[in-house]
Formats: C-alpha cells, structure tokens, sequence
C-alpha cells in the first residue's frame, strides 16, 4: 500500500474548485421542505418567541408566504394548524372547513406547483394536547384509528399532495392507506413519521403549535431515545403498511438512526431538523458564539451524509438563499 510522501490527501484540498469537484454529500434546494404555522384566531403574523424569524400565518397572508417560499425554488411545505376551538377527539382536525382544510385549498389555488404535505395529528386540536383519544388517562391506540385516517382525508379531499401521520399510534398508516384507497386516492403517498423519538428538542414547536400536552407526557407513544433496533421494526412495519416515505425525527442527535435506515431500506428517508435544533442554533449566533450560516450547512449536510433525501427544516428559505449564492 502506497504512503506518505507517495500518498497525500491535501492535494484535493487546495482551493474550492478542488475541493467541489470530490465533493460526496450535496445539498440542493430540491431536497428541503418548510414547515408552516396557520392559526385560526389572529389577523396578523405573530412571531414565535423561540423561534427566531419562525411565523404562526394567518390565512389572509399565507398566499403571499407561499408565494414567497416557492419563488426560493422551496418544492414543499408542511402545514400544522392552530384552531380556535378545541375538544377531547379533536373535531377540527377532520372537519371540511378546518383550517388546515381551508389552507390547503388556498394554497392550491394560488400557488399550484407548491407540494403540500399536512402533518396528521390529534395534538393541535384536542383540549387536553394528547395525539389520540383519551379514556382513563390513557391515549388509546385503536380507538384513534378512525379518526386519524377521517384526517388524511379530509386533507386530501381539500387538495393535499401528501399526508404525514405523526402521531405514533400503531397501525395508523394502515389505517390512513385503506381509507385513502376506499375514497378513490390510491396515488396519494403517505410521508410516515416512523422514528418519531420523545425527544427534548420539540420544546419550541409546541409553543408555535400549541400543542404542549395538558397532562403527563407522550413517552407511551413515542419512541424512547435510547432505541434504534425498535426504530428499525418501526420503519418496517410502516414499510408493510404502505409507507411511501419514511421519517426519522429529530435529525441531529439521531444520525445513527438515519444511517440505519438508509442501509435497511431504499425507500425514500426524510429527517426532521426540528425546532430545538433550530433555536439553539439561533441562539447561540445571536450571541455571536458561532457562524450561523456555517453551521447550518455543516449540520444539513451532516443530515444528508446520514442517509437523508429530504430535510424538513425552519432554515429552508435561508438555506435557499445560501445555496444559491455558492
């Protein structure tokens, strides 16, 4: 085997046409998708405090945000919706004029070639903040099934490219699959939160979605972050349920995951870069402790390495703007 002085790896290291050209992991606008925050009850954007730049849209505004996010090249954006009211089964999640149903069918009108995924969970809209129905203190799994699957397709019904189950109740893409296919919506993919891990890095989303649960916590039904073999069987059995694409969620501290998913499966992998990494981020290059810019591309990149084909992350219109500066 060739060394040193024979072998030296600095020689495509000299300058950035060099270090391009040898490039393995890429990242391309193509590949990011944008959450949205629609809220019910204001008639302005309203800044979430924790995250930075980050807004719950009015419907009257969202157009032009669309508008906007599009005119980046963005491809996709995920909606979560902030309702007035709420109740113990979350009736506004699959009531036809929602306001997530309401989004989507503006944003279809206005900004056409815009993907729309929507995040199919009971959290935003139960009273009590659970991601299912509640008897006796306890989410119960089967009992959510209907409901879930009357989500997906109303959303779906109301224009929807995509649907994104979240909420970690057994069976649930199962469920959403079959009614799709009974209503006549056979080519509508399923995006699978499949390791979806209770995770500490959510904190922020749950004030910008106000969704923060009302009792105890969500470790029944989400993943504990100690497992990735359980997260393997997760993918799977959403795989066999009819999972187009499959979601590892948060992304960061979850590459392990990401990398034994991609080596597992050749299903399309999307990561969550969710709203704890995003604002430590934030916070820390508002304090000037690092270069923001910097590393969000080392991290997005980082993702990518991993095994990811998309990242859903807040940093997409400005990672837009990067990329196309390089």
């Amino acid at each position: 085997m060739s060394t040193f002085p024979t072998v030296r790896l600095r020689r495509t290291r000299q300058n950035e046409k060099l270090r391009s050209l040898v490039r393995e992991t890429h990242l391309a606008i193509d590949q990011l998708i944008y959450p949205l925050f629609i809220a019910e009850d204001i008639s302005e954007p309203h800044e979430v405090s924790s995250m930075p730049g980050i807004m719950q849209w009015p419907l009257e505004y969202l157009g032009h945000e669309a508008e906007r996010i599009a005119s980046l090249g963005i491809p996709a954006v995920l909606l979560f919706g902030i309702p007035t009211e709420k109740d113990e089964v979350g009736s506004q999640a699959y009531d036809s004029k929602g306001i997530i149903q309401q989004a989507i069918r503006r944003l279809k009108a206005e900004t056409p070639d815009l993907l729309v995924i929507t995040d199919v969970c009971l959290c935003e809209y139960t009273s009590h903040g659970h991601c299912g129905v509640i008897h006796n203190g306890y989410v119960q799994n089967d009992e959510s099934l209907d409901l879930l699957a009357s989500m997906a397709l109303s959303h779906v019904e109301a224009g929807a490219d995509l649907v994104a189950p979240s909420d970690m109740m057994d069976g649930r893409v199962g469920a959403i699959r079959r009614t799709l296919d009974e209503h006549g919506f056979s080519s509508t993919p399923i995006m699978a939160y499949s390791a979806k891990f209770a995770s500490g890095f959510y904190g922020p989303f749950r004030e910008a979605a106000g969704s923060t649960p009302q009792f105890g916590d969500r470790r029944a039904y989400q993943m504990d972050p100690a497992n990735v073999r359980e997260a393997l069987r997760e993918v799977d059995l959403d795989i066999a349920e009819g999972a187009d694409i499959v979601m590892v969620k948060p992304a960061m501290a979850y590459m392990d995951v990401i990398r034994q998913v991609r080596d597992r499966c050749n299903l399309p992998i999307a990561a969550y870069n969710v709203s704890g990494e995003f604002a430590m981020i934030k916070a820390a290059a508002q304090n000037g402790w690092i270069d923001e810019r910097r590393v969000t591309m080392e991290v997005l990149t980082g993702i990518r390495r991993a095994g990811a084909d998309m990242i859903i992350t807040y940093f997409a219109p400005d990672m837009a703007g990067w990329l196309r500066e390089q």
